[in-house]
């Protein structure tokens, strides 16, 4: 069987990251939000943000070790299946991946044990700045990788030499020209799914009639949460947009499904590409609306498909519709964000089943989005790794085909067992809920560990 080996390396990266950028999105999101509890308790002494802030950080434990997991085996995957690219570009990257090291996972590894452990053993004030500590090195994570991504999209402050990349400025090449907006859509991204499963939890939680104090804290901040950043990332994510059509015009090409520059391009509502043929079949769309949209005129022209090589243009199906499926969700949170802040105003947030029973099933829904983005992000930057300067099937590295397939098959079987476990060891967490006890004293038979409540009796009835 002949085995592509560039195919299979890149179903196997797009494997990996696809796992890993969901669970260190959901713990930027859930630090943040467990360090707000904990000022907010440290501030008013109510019980209920403290109660909420153990339960949290019991789920952002298992979520982030399978964030550390997964990332692990992102970095072998440079060196086994793409050697090429970290001998080509590893003089700008892999310092950026360094600075992630030593700004972040220093922080976190110094303050994580204190935030997890040390709700019995320090003072409250320590505890909480421990907290705001790991949320400020989630952040830094972000940071430096998305400015290493960044950088792969749009690359700046370098030079070629022999074809290899050497640094000139690390000022450019950090704040390269689409990081000031990749970022904060990132981080914006994390709060809003975050917002999402806090929102659906405590929704559960009211419909089978439990947990009903801290079930309101639940709704009203992730009700908050969305009415207020759904808006502002709505308008981060058009300049986003814009930034990429004058740096990456193939990749708006494809999220338009544009094909003819020569006249103003509709807005595309719903199409099937077809890339052979070089048009759309079924198309839906609004007259002129993506050149309002890109150029803001009417009869505004942008580059389109045809304008670019075949062996240049991106795939259009996955930007195409992963643009569609990202912008599609957006628009459901900000209304779930703006209906529930209607019913806070009416103080029926906690009463109005209907509500209740559809933000209890919006949690994937950022999860979703993420990925969406993701898809977006990456297959329209192909057919480069780093745009303009290294091909994707230039950077593989010379290895057989079939030892990817192989790693593959390995990693689909390790990785559904490693991530169902995490999995179980969540919904566990949170089937037992945020009551208790303020301060459980330390003993053999309820020992102080993130994962032991996980361990305790209880189960919801399915649909709640």
């Amino acid at each position: 069987m002949d085995f592509d080996p560039v195919t299979l390396a890149r179903i196997q990266f797009a494997f990996t990251v696809s796992f890993h950028v969901i669970f260190p999105a959901f713990t930027i999101g859930l630090s943040a939000f467990i360090a707000t509890l904990e000022l907010v308790w440290l501030k008013t002494g109510r019980d209920v943000f403290h109660r909420l802030a153990r339960f949290w950080t019991k789920i952002f434990a298992v979520s982030f070790a399978m964030g550390v997991v997964s990332g692990i085996v992102l970095s072998y995957q440079f060196g086994t299946n793409w050697s090429r690219y970290a001998e080509v570009v590893g003089s700008v990257v892999a310092p950026l991946i360094g600075f992630e090291v030593l700004t972040a996972f220093f922080l976190e590894a110094t303050f994580l044990g204190i935030m997890l452990f040390g709700w019995n053993r320090v003072p409250p004030w320590l505890h909480v700045l421990s907290c705001c500590v790991v949320a400020g090195g989630t952040f830094m994570s972000a940071f430096w990788i998305l400015s290493a991504n960044s950088w792969m999209q749009t690359p700046a402050g370098f030079e070629l030499r022999d074809g290899l990349a050497y640094p000139l400025d690390w000022l450019q090449i950090i704040f390269n020209p689409s990081f000031h907006w990749r970022l904060p859509h990132m981080l914006l991204a994390a709060y809003l799914t975050t917002s999402l499963v806090v929102l659906s939890v405590g929704a559960r939680y009211l419909l089978a009639g439990k947990f009903q104090e801290e079930s309101k804290v639940m709704m009203v901040m992730g009700i908050g949460m969305l009415a207020i950043i759904g808006p502002i990332q709505a308008f981060v994510g058009d300049s986003h947009g814009l930034n990429t059509a004058h740096y990456q015009p193939a990749k708006i090409a494809a999220v338009e499904a544009h094909w003819d520059s020569s006249k103003p391009a509709p807005l595309v509502l719903f199409a099937w590409p077809d890339e052979q043929a070089q048009k759309n079949l079924f198309e839906i769309s609004i007259p002129y609306g993506a050149s309002l949209m890109i150029t803001h005129r009417l009869d505004g022209l942008f580059p389109g498909l045809k304008d670019f090589a075949p062996q240049d243009r991106p795939p259009v199906i996955g930007p195409f519709f992963g643009f569609r499926a990202m912008v599609g969700v957006g628009v459901v949170m900000i209304l779930l964000g703006w209906i529930g802040a209607w019913l806070i105003f009416k103080g029926q947030e906690t009463t109005t089943r209907w509500y209740l029973v559809v933000t209890s099933w919006s949690w994937p829904l950022g999860f979703i989005a993420i990925l969406a983005g993701w898809i977006v992000t990456e297959q329209g930057r192909q057919p480069w790794v780093v745009d303009g300067i290294l091909r994707t099937e230039d950077a593989m590295s010379p290895i057989a085909g079939w030892t990817v397939a192989l790693t593959l098959v390995l990693f689909l079987l390790v990785y559904g067992v490693i991530f169902a476990t995490g999995i179980y060891f969540m919904n566990r967490l949170i089937v037992r809920g945020p009551g208790g006890v303020l301060v459980e004293p330390p003993s053999k038979e309820r020992p102080t560990r993130p994962l032991a409540a996980a361990h305790g009796e209880g189960q919801m009835t399915p649909g709640t």
